[in-house]
């Protein structure tokens, strides 16, 4: 059955999916919903080229929301961050299920709201981490959680990213806009996949940020305790040469798994054997995981309630790096 899908924000992020998901025959992009006229005519672009129908344009979600009942099934959401919960809440309560971009919210009480309004509606939402997505995060979730490596024991994280300059003037550097910089905004990936596979609650951790002359935290640097006793650290680093990059290490008591923040690669080591490195694609991986946990054909690996884990996470960083690196519990930044 073709996925009938509405589009809230069609910004750069949205364009570069239309050019994949337009091009799939079990999904019709039917209308989109974003204030720029320059981004619309973008977006349909993106569509046209791939050989489909230019989706019916509105200024506005509400409009789109109403105007299209009874012709949707779901709705992207990729809006800017500081818009995310109003607008998936929206999507929700309309009735329609849900891929909704990454980082899911921007703060903790908008993150209850989304797991209330799921719980009440039954609705699927889906959050858009491509690390959340990935068949090698997953892979890696299920041998961890069967014993495969043992305990774990470790993890540092890093990741970079040519942000300043890319974003110069953008409204990821808007902090009214964006709920902060770059840790939250390509920083979310590699926060949120550790998320994923260090399979606990954070508990406790000390954090610092720099903004390096910006109006929003550049660089970060944070210290943390899981609930399983394992310690994380992360570093985030968005002024440098042009790119992006990533690494994940988790050390378990039998094992050393790398991995990407996106899950685009993985290499393992159990009992100081190494296995084939492995690579995965991950452009189009967001959509057919939507549609596939959507027709229950697995369970859902991007979920609201790690999304919370996310934004507790985020809220105690902030609080932790406002204070010069005090030592904040995850429950103390509620």
């Amino acid at each position: 059955m073709v996925l009938r899908l509405g589009v809230i924000g069609a910004g750069l992020k949205a364009a570069d999916y239309a050019r994949g998901w337009a091009a799939m025959d079990e999904v019709k992009i039917v209308a989109t919903a974003e204030v720029s006229a320059v981004s619309r005519q973008r977006f349909g672009d993106a569509c046209a080229a791939a050989g489909a129908a230019r989706p019916i344009e509105y200024q506005d979600a509400e409009s789109m929301l109403g105007a299209m009942a009874g012709q949707m099934d779901a709705v992207y959401v990729s809006t800017p961050h500081v818009f995310h919960g109003a607008n998936a809440l929206a999507v929700i309560e309309a009735g329609y299920d849900l891929l909704l971009e990454k980082p899911m919210v921007t703060t903790v009480e908008e993150a209850l709201v989304l797991v209330e309004a799921e719980k009440r509606t039954g609705r699927t939402v889906v959050i858009a981490f491509q690390g959340g997505l990935s068949p090698l995060v997953h892979d890696t979730k299920e041998r961890a959680r069967r014993g495969d490596f043992g305990d774990l024991v470790s993890v540092n994280a890093s990741i970079w990213e040519g942000w300043a300059k890319n974003y110069a003037g953008q409204w990821k550097q808007d902090p009214e806009i964006s709920g902060g910089g770059f840790m939250f905004d390509t920083g979310a990936h590699m926060m949120n996949t550790v998320c994923v596979l260090a399979d606990s609650e954070f508990v406790r951790l000390s954090a610092f940020t720099s903004n390096r002359g910006l109006r929003v935290d550049l660089a970060s640097a944070v210290a943390a305790r899981l609930a399983n006793g394992a310690l994380v650290t992360f570093n985030a680093a968005g002024e440098g040469p042009p790119g992006c990059a990533s690494a994940i290490t988790f050390f378990y008591s039998r094992a050393i798994v790398r991995i990407d923040a996106w899950g685009k690669w993985r290499e393992i080591m159990v009992d100081g054997v190494s296995e084939p490195r492995e690579e995965s694609e991950i452009t189009d991986t967001p959509m057919h995981t939507f549609r596939a946990v959507r027709d229950g054909q697995m369970p859902n690996p991007s979920t609201v309630a790690n999304g919370l884990r996310f934004a507790r996470l985020w809220d105690a960083i902030k609080l932790s790096a406002s204070r010069d690196g005090e030592a904040i519990g995850i429950e103390d930044a509620r």
